[in-house]
């Protein structure tokens, strides 16, 4: 494919679509990867991959693996699926919530989700599909942006305190940020101290430079 080659000197346009909510959405060949980017930032594979791959490996790929069900808020083009799929090899229901139908159409289009088996994919919003669903799930995986702004609703108590309702004890929550200036990093200290002594919490600064990654495990 002559785009994949000639995107490791130059990247290489496929599609390019308007979202009222993601506003512009770019699929591009990069690298050799065919990648989904927001106007500031990447949404999917890439360095979102990568970034979220280290969150899994944190957690344990032979753990995750006897897990039973998955819900990730923030699915974009899924490149956390594709890597729970083809290299965690987690053969569990995976639910996959996105509020954007133009991502979830691309997502379908150009990296092949639909074809997920083990995969149900709910156009929604997150805040309101954690209200709605009766599941109770073993991770939980929190990767939710509009280009590099994070809804406050993700730091407040009640969103907080569903998503422990919904999370199995020995269960894990993975929660992708950004931290691109001093009130992104007091944010997520305060955030941090909203968990008690039945979680074990920890934080992973400066992964692909402007991320940080909290790791939360439900202990009892």
């Amino acid at each position: 494919m002559f785009a994949k080659f000639f995107s490791y000197f130059i990247p290489i346009n496929v599609a390019k679509k308007n979202s009222t909510i993601s506003k512009t959405l770019e699929v591009t060949w990069n690298n050799g990867e065919l990648v989904l980017d927001s106007k500031n930032t990447n949404y999917s594979y890439g360095s979102l991959q990568r970034i979220l791959k280290k969150g899994l490996k944190y957690i344990g790929f032979e753990r995750i693996r006897k897990f039973d069900n998955i819900l990730i808020l923030g699915v974009a083009g899924g490149s956390v699926i594709k890597t729970l799929v083809d290299e965690v090899k987690f053969k569990g229901k995976i639910t996959g919530v996105e509020i954007d139908k133009d991502v979830v159409e691309i997502a379908n289009k150009y990296f092949k989700l639909n074809e997920i088996k083990n995969l149900e994919l709910i156009v929604d919003d997150a805040f309101e599909f954690v209200l709605k669903t009766k599941d109770k799930y073993d991770l939980i995986i929190i990767d939710i942006f509009q280009d590099t702004t994070m809804p406050n609703f993700l730091f407040e108590d009640f969103f907080i305190n569903r998503i422990n309702f919904l999370l199995n004890v020995d269960g894990f929550i993975l929660f992708n940020t950004m931290v691109i200036n001093e009130k992104n990093r007091i944010r997520n200290l305060d955030y941090k101290k909203k968990f008690d002594v039945n979680y074990s919490i920890r934080m992973y600064p400066k992964v692909e430079i402007h991320n940080e990654l909290f790791t939360i495990k439900k202990l009892s």
